[in-house]
């Protein structure tokens, strides 16, 4: 027993000798074959992946990046944010994704929006449901039959009219005894709902570089794509139509850029009165426009060529810019000189054009001067102009300066054959209508508050604005005349 165990135990001894004498092979390093330094060589400058595989890498690359500004944003807790995100390089992958995620996400939008075919199914369905006012004739509609209408322009026209069917929308309009709202204001708003969000799907088509704001060319070009749906511009010259685009994109500008800053915030243009005022050309054709609202209105083809020919009739030298001599003559000469002087001096920039100290009114700058005369009573006009008047740019009127600008009111009044009448006379009704917070200065916000703030600036620029104070109630009785007749 004791024999054989010893021959076991003495065999497996001798394999265990045998396998350490034996010489052992050894595996290289990965890093020392040479085929796997080539791959590795091949894969690392990106020659042999494909597009997707570099894409992936891209998508690794920035999100490393972002994990490290989110580490270093961490550890520098307490300091200045940054307030500047570089933007991705023209050709980029990410500028690529960028620009494809934009491209899917707004024709997303737009196949969620109502077209014209759907919002006169959705009409026809809302006139087939409705009931008829026995006092008003109005078409008018409860919740129930709100409901049911829904039912139905689903299934005629589809899910995406059904958001406009919600319990908040029949909430937001006024509502008879009976609890019933009318149809008319209903459709208006999803017309209007559809329209704005359309635009602002065009918009953002043309934003570049996709930061919320449109610059002078995006949205001349917005308005150029405008043009053949709009009735009253439908048949412009094509040789006019460039002019246009700038004469109608500045007025976005002026009241959507008060910075200058040389772009517009695209919610600030849809929220603004500028678009609905260029939408109303959509509604009927210029024949039947009369011409004051023709001329009201900045965006018509008639104030358009009226801005060129007046500017063309004012450029004696046909420079193609102003000089304060011929800017005088604007509005048949009744603006004041020491009003055009204030004007280069504050919305002007010095030696733009001639030479030296030279200043003459670009084309540009003279749509501004327009802009602001003609909406004297908006928070934009009366900024503009409350530079002019600010004679020491101390942000406030005193006593003196509003004699000193009211004198040459005055000289132009009596050199017209009016009535002899006293500055200070007029320097206390100015005080009475603006009624200031500090009694003895007026401020943009005291001419702003008053709500008279335009007439104020008539008075101190334009003798024919005071000659329109000073007859006013003649005026209204001619403007009531017509209407009692």
């Amino acid at each position: 027993m004791y024999g054989g165990s010893s021959d076991g135990e003495g065999g497996g001894h001798d394999v265990a000798s045998a396998a350490a004498t034996a010489p052992q092979k050894k595996i290289p390093p990965a890093s020392s074959m040479p085929w796997v330094r080539n791959l590795r060589r091949y894969i690392g400058t990106g020659a042999g992946l494909g597009s997707e595989a570099l894409m992936e890498l891209e998508t690794k690359r920035i999100l490393l990046e972002i994990f490290k500004d989110r580490q270093q944003k961490n550890a520098e807790a307490g300091s200045i944010p940054s307030f500047y995100k570089k933007k991705p390089e023209e050709g980029s992958i990410s500028h690529r994704v960028q620009r494809l995620a934009k491209y899917r996400f707004l024709k997303k939008q737009s196949d969620l929006l109502l077209n014209a075919d759907d919002l006169d199914a959705m009409w026809v369905c809302l006139r087939e449901n409705c009931v008829i006012d026995d006092a008003t004739g109005a078409e008018k509609m409860n919740y129930e039959d709100f409901c049911h209408i829904a039912s139905v322009c689903t299934e005629q026209i589809g899910p995406k009219c059904r958001r406009f069917f919600s319990p908040s929308n029949f909430m937001k309009f006024e509502k008879d005894e009976a609890g019933r709202i009318a149809i008319l204001p209903f459709y208006l708003y999803v017309m209007r709902t559809v329209s704005l969000t359309q635009a602002r799907i065009d918009m953002s088509e043309l934003d570049e570089d996709s930061d919320g704001f449109l610059q002078s060319h995006e949205m001349e070009a917005y308005i150029r794509g405008l043009i053949p749906n709009l009735a009253q511009l439908r048949d412009m010259p094509p040789a006019f139509i460039q002019m246009y685009c700038r004469i109608a994109a500045h007025k976005f500008f002026f009241f959507c850029d008060p910075h200058r800053r040389g772009k517009a915030c695209i919610k600030k243009v849809l929220l603004s009165n500028c678009l609905q005022e260029l939408m109303e050309l959509h509604q009927e054709s210029e024949e039947e426009a009369t011409d004051t609202e023709q001329a009201e209105n900045w965006f018509s083809l008639t104030s358009a060529q009226r801005i060129c020919d007046m500017f063309l009739a004012l450029d004696k030298d046909m420079n193609g810019t102003l000089s304060k001599q011929e800017l005088k003559e604007y509005a048949d000469g009744t603006l004041t000189e020491i009003f055009v002087e204030r004007a280069f001096d504050e919305h002007v920039r010095r030696g733009k054009h001639g030479g030296g100290n030279a200043r003459e009114m670009d084309f540009e700058s003279f749509l501004d001067f327009v802009l602001a005369l003609e909406n004297k009573d908006t928070p934009e006009g009366l900024t503009y102009l409350f530079r002019c008047l600010d004679l020491q740019g101390r942000g406030f009127l005193t006593t003196a300066d509003i004699h000193t600008l009211f004198r040459d009111v005055h000289q132009k009044w009596i050199e017209g054959g009016n009535y002899e009448l006293c500055i200070e006379d007029v320097r206390d009704e100015i005080w009475d209508m603006v009624k200031p917070a500090d009694p003895l200065r007026i401020t943009l916000a005291d001419l702003l508050a008053c709500k008279q703030g335009g007439t104020v600036a008539s008075m101190l620029i334009d003798v024919r604005g005071f000659w329109a104070h000073d007859n006013r109630e003649n005026l209204l009785q001619e403007e009531e005349e017509p209407e009692e007749e």
